[in-house]
């Protein structure tokens, strides 16, 4: 099949990267041009409009931040109206469950087809090749394009063949991350001040109570911030907002991510925006307690 790329950040160019070694044909564009040219070496085509990348192509990838980026490549990209009649997108971004209806309705409207497949992961962890992938959507184009996914994915959940349900689940996924991370904080915080070095405390509950290798990431990850951030701090916050949204939207109260979202707009008031979201929770919670 004939494929394009579109946004090359960390995570959208680790997974064209594992598209290419694979031998598949490649058509890449990015806002700075400079990501897409990265991938040339590996055999992609390299084109300046997202049109122009999605012309006559089979399926195409996005992997962009949130909802108005997509928006504006999709409409002001005019990429919907350059796709083929039964062309697929593959929406590998986390989004809103109101976008994700409006880009099923639109691509229906031009005989096209549309995939939710946002990924569970890290940079890291998409270089590996070893993403979940949660896919939803009409079950012929999921079945035509998950062997395309497989190629960077150590697991896929089929969720349903509405794609929004893939993207609501995302969202309550990442609300889990940011509940997981909130919780170590003020774990981390409390042992701290009674003497007990966080290491110990991490190294003994996850061994005793949850012997999880997510934990034990994101725990040392807030430890010992890395020198790039993963996923950041505004991220988290999108990432909550659009939970919330989704969540009340179905009549549902969410006290937590109430909490995490006043935690997430705290940090960006004090310029923590581009942060680690892991990390720079705990540093912005212990600056608070100090």
């Amino acid at each position: 099949m004939k494929i394009a790329f579109l946004g090359l950040g960390k995570m959208g160019s680790a997974i064209a990267r594992l598209l290419l070694k694979s031998g598949e044909d490649l058509t890449v564009w990015n806002r700075t041009i400079s990501h897409a040219e990265a991938l040339e070496g590996g055999g992609a085509k390299v084109v300046l409009a997202p049109a122009e990348a999605v012309k006559g192509c089979d399926v195409v990838f996005t992997m962009v931040m949130d909802d108005p980026a997509l928006e504006q490549i999709v409409y002001d990209g005019k990429v919907l109206e350059t796709m083929g009649k039964g062309a697929i997108h593959v929406s590998l971004s986390t989004l809103s469950v109101e976008m994700s209806r409006k880009l099923t309705a639109e691509h229906e409207k031009h005989g096209q087809h549309f995939v939710a497949a946002p990924v569970f992961g890290r940079p890291h962890i998409a270089e590996a090749g070893k993403l979940w992938v949660a896919m939803a959507g009409a079950k012929d184009a999921v079945k035509k394009v998950r062997p395309l996914v497989e190629k960077f994915s150590r697991g896929i959940t089929v969720v349903a063949e509405t794609p929004w349900s893939a993207h609501a689940l995302k969202l309550a996924g990442n609300f889990l991350i940011t509940a997981m991370i909130a919780s170590l904080t003020e774990a981390f915080l409390s042992v701290e001040k009674l003497g007990i070095e966080p290491e110990v405390f991490l190294q003994t509950v996850n061994s005793a109570l949850f012997q999880s290798p997510f934990y034990e990431m994101y725990g040392n990850i807030m430890l010992h911030p890395p020198d790039r951030p993963g996923g950041t701090m505004g991220l988290g916050e999108k990432d909550t907002r659009l939970f919330r949204e989704a969540a009340q939207g179905a009549g549902v109260a969410t006290p937590l991510a109430d909490i995490f979202l006043a935690t997430f707009h705290r940090a960006i008031e004090a310029g923590m925006k581009d942060q680690d979201w892991a990390a720079g929770y705990l540093q912005l919670q212990r600056a608070g307690n100090q």
